[in-house]
Order: C-alpha cells, then structure tokens, then sequence
C-alpha cells in the first residue's frame, strides 16, 4: 500500500480515534473548542493510522515482487535508509537509520525494496530491539540469502523529552546471521557502514 492510497482513511475507525482523542484533549485540561484545536483530533487520528500502516502491509509479498534470479554473490550493502517508529511503551517517537546487507544466494531484490521492508515494520508500535529482528528474519526467510546483516541506529523520544532527558543518547541494535556471523564478514560490513 502507497503512502497516497493510505489517504482513504476507513470512517468508522476515524470516528472512533478522533473522539478518544477529543477526550484525551479535554481530561489533560485543555479548550477543545479552541481555534487550534478543532481540528486536532481528526488529524490526530489520520496521524496514528498512516503511522501504524505497517499492520497493514505484508513485507514479504513487497520483497517477492522484487526478486529476481543473479549470480552475483558478493555483498549489497544499503545504508542510512531513514526510519521513523513509535516506541510501544509510551507512543513517543523514534527515529533514526537502518544499515541493511546481505550476500545473494541466487536471488537479489531490487534496492528499493529494502527501504520499503525498514517502513513496513517501523510503522508499528515497536521497540527497537524487535524492530531488528524483524528486519532481519524477514529478510534472511525470504530471500534465503548467504547472510544477512541489520544495524539501527536511533534516537528515542521517550529518553529525550521525559524520564531520564538523555537529548544526545543513540541506541543501536544489531544482528547477523549466516555468513555475517563470521568476524571477517561482519567487520567488513561495519566498517562500510563507519562503525
């Protein structure tokens, strides 16, 4: 699904959403009648859904659109794809970038693809950790690669503007498997991505 066709917001959901907004809005003391907020809750609630699209979205019929048959057999590296997510304990944002490789094993996908797969699952209430993992076993089951490698690199919201209001701490996650479970494998993969 398109960012575009995720603009026909189904009604009835909409209704629901905006209205639990609209009494969020007025518990936490505010004018819901006010000029600036009027609308809010409906575009709160358009909000929420284009950011949880990801339950929507199968990423394993995106990378099999895209699969074609190769030889090649050497790394394909994609690094700083931009990724956006909610962190699951407290709806904040995070965000920041995926670095994704693998080594076909018959198959290779088309770049955009990976990309595409990051936005699939960081369009979820997620952690980080998680949202790794996904990334990975996606891609390792679909392609059946030689190996796969995912590192993420984010900064939390949830960190930086309440509890312990770390503004400058980046968590990063990672993980291997196949060939990148090896060092020589996986050094060569960090060190193409500045790690």
């Amino acid at each position: 699904m398109s960012n575009k066709a995720f603009e026909e917001y189904n009604i009835k959901v909409t209704e629901d959403i905006k209205n639990r907004y609209k009494n969020i809005i007025i518990d936490l003391g505010e004018d819901i009648s006010r000029d600036g907020l009027q609308k809010t809750p409906e575009r709160a609630a358009k909000a929420m859904q284009f950011l949880t699209q990801g339950y929507h979205q199968d990423p394993v019929k995106i990378l099999k659109s895209a699969m074609f048959k190769e030889s090649y057999n050497e790394m394909v590296l994609v690094k700083d794809i931009e990724l956006y997510s909610l962190c699951e304990h407290h709806m904040l944002p995070f965000f920041g970038k995926a670095h994704i490789a693998y080594i076909p094993n018959g198959y290779i996908v088309g770049l955009s693809k990976l990309p595409r797969i990051v936005d699939v699952f960081a369009r979820r209430l997620q952690v980080q950790e998680r949202l790794t993992e996904q990334i990975l076993d996606c891609i390792n089951d679909t392609l059946k690669p030689q190996g796969v490698a995912v590192v993420i690199e984010a900064a939390h919201m949830c960190m930086m503007m309440r509890g312990v209001q770390k503004q400058n701490s980046i968590t990063t996650t990672s993980g291997f498997r196949g060939q990148f479970e090896k060092s020589e494998t996986r050094n060569e993969f960090l060190k193409l991505i500045g790690k």
